[in-house]
């Protein structure tokens, strides 16, 4: 992330995601009759392949698989995929979509971002890759088993926009939590300490309570763009699994009701997560994790963003 020393202006612009697909560079498992891989990022979704529109394997392979090299990692927002539309559509039924950096095994043991159960013919159906956090440099769709044809007809991949120019405006900020266990308290995550390790004493820690929460106050409404999140690395770093994160104004139920930004499906093997926002408004961002007995416990909480109404950023 930036460094905080020195002052500079940004001009900051909203701008539609990028569909960074086009400019990638796809191959698959095998081609049938010159339906080469590039179909699938030519930009079109015309689903038909008579049209010659879509790539489309050799038929009644086993585990058939398309990958996509962006060239560079990207943070990715959402995927979308365009079934066939003049045959055959159920044959993308169980697909999976894979993000990440590994060419094991063609890329196809990256970590799952979706899978694909039904898309109507000639339709295009939307995947968020873990509420916007996945990143990687290879975006593969596979259908695992045998006798099984892949046919894409599009794939678009957006990737937010980069949020290192926008500063950390959690950075010691009034903080509230739920309850306080082991010293935990709540300032612990917005002191600038990221270490995952509870006894340097950068980390909260509630009791084991019914939906802990813990929240920051960034003291006025902003444009959030993302939100990063470390998790404790030295216990029980599963604690973290099901955690939301919600920006708003209200501070009904503690923040817990204010429009949600991601949810921490899975760890994955991470120890940070960051979720793009999308530049939702809100002075509040609360992290809570809902059910009986659980702990909250975060070793430090970044929110990238700028204040609402403004165009020019000014960053200390």
């Amino acid at each position: 992330m930036m460094s905080l020393s020195g002052v500079f202006v940004v001009l900051f612009q909203e701008r539609p995601l990028p569909n960074v697909a086009l400019k990638g560079e796809a191959t698959q498992s095998s081609t049938l009759s010159g339906a080469a891989a590039s179909k699938a990022i030519d930009g079109r979704r015309n689903s038909y392949y008579s049209d010659w529109f879509c790539s489309h394997t050799a038929e009644g392979q086993t585990d058939p698989w398309w990958r996509l090299d962006l060239r560079q990692t990207f943070v990715i927002v959402s995927i979308k995929v365009t079934n066939r539309g003049d045959c055959c559509a159920e044959r993308l039924d169980g697909a999976e979509i894979r993000v990440g950096n590994s060419l094991q095994n063609n890329g196809n043991d990256n970590p799952r971002c979706a899978t694909i159960s039904h898309i109507r013919a000639g339709k295009t159906s939307t995947y968020q890759c873990d509420g916007g956090s996945m990143e990687g440099r290879f975006v593969n769709v596979v259908i695992p088993g045998k006798s099984k044809t892949l046919t894409l007809c599009e794939v678009e991949v957006y990737v937010a926009p980069a949020v290192q120019s926008l500063l950390n405006v959690a950075l010691n900020k009034p903080t509230a939590q739920s309850a306080v266990s082991m010293g935990g308290s709540a300032s612990r995550a917005v002191s600038g300490c990221s270490s995952g390790v509870y006894k340097h004493g950068c980390c909260t820690h509630t009791a084991q309570m019914r939906d802990p929460w813990w929240r920051v106050d960034l003291l006025a409404v902003h444009k959030v763009g993302a939100v990063t999140i470390f998790n404790r690395v030295d216990c029980c770093s599963e604690r973290l699994v099901g955690v939301q994160i919600r920006i708003g104004n209200s501070l009904e139920h503690n923040g817990m009701k204010n429009p949600r930004c991601g949810v921490i499906s899975s760890l994955d093997g991470k120890k940070t997560f960051t979720f793009q926002c999308n530049f939702m408004e809100g002075r509040y961002v609360t992290v809570m994790v809902p059910g009986a007995s659980k702990v909250l416990t975060l070793c430090e909480v970044e929110v990238y963003a700028f204040p609402a109404g403004m165009t020019l950023e000014y960053y200390v």
